[in-house]
């Protein structure tokens, strides 16, 4: 293991929840407490990216994102990491495979809002994603409509697993993946951004 990388055991469940978290808010902590609990993961990881391929304009600072993102968690469960800056990596597709090298023998499952699910389609490589990890889309605000419609959803309407067996995900085989509906927050980190510029 290279130095500064987080350590986990081969057996171990970790959800893997990717974003820019700029900034990180309550709704991160709602869905990673969910998927921890519907899914019997033993950690979720934030993965606080470099910079989002499909945004326009570039995040705060990384360094500002991680500190902000880890006085926000009180759960020891849940781990902030810089892991995609160090690994020199941006897209997902190349983030999952290169866990995959340093972590034999761990259960990763992808953590997305279901308003992620939605423009699936549209990242790099998606299908390579989905046959290397299971994924679980979480319930967004005025998203689980046309989450459930998206293409990415009807490509892969056979490898459901119905939400009353979410805790078998970690250990399927990809392709596979649920839909976990939650109660829904308010919180995105855009309007926060723009909460904050206009104090």
């Amino acid at each position: 293991m290279r130095k500064g990388y987080l350590i986990a055991l081969p057996g171990q469940r970790i959800g893997l929840l990717g974003g820019s978290f700029d900034p990180a808010h309550e709704g991160h902590l709602g869905i990673s407490r969910a998927a921890l609990s519907r899914l019997s993961l033993d950690r979720v990881w934030w993965l606080v990216s470099p910079g989002n391929p499909l945004k326009k304009n570039g995040p705060a600072p990384l360094t500002e994102r991680l500190e902000d993102a880890r006085r926000l968690i009180r759960d020891p469960r849940i781990l902030v990491t810089d892991i995609e800056a160090r690994l020199r990596v941006r897209k997902t597709a190349d983030t999952i495979a290169a866990l995959r090298r340093l972590y034999p023998g761990v259960h990763f499952v992808w953590l997305m809002g279901s308003d992620n699910l939605a423009q699936f389609h549209l990242w790099d490589r998606w299908r390579d994603i989905a046959s290397a990890v299971p994924f679980a889309v979480l319930a967004r605000p005025g998203s689980r409509l046309s989450s459930r419609n998206a293409p990415a959803a009807r490509a892969l309407m056979a490898a459901r697993l119905p939400e009353a067996r979410a805790a078998e995900l970690p250990l399927r085989r990809a392709p596979a993946w649920t839909l976990l509906d939650l109660p829904l927050s308010p919180l995105s980190s855009t309007a926060l951004r723009h909460a904050r510029h206009a104090d």
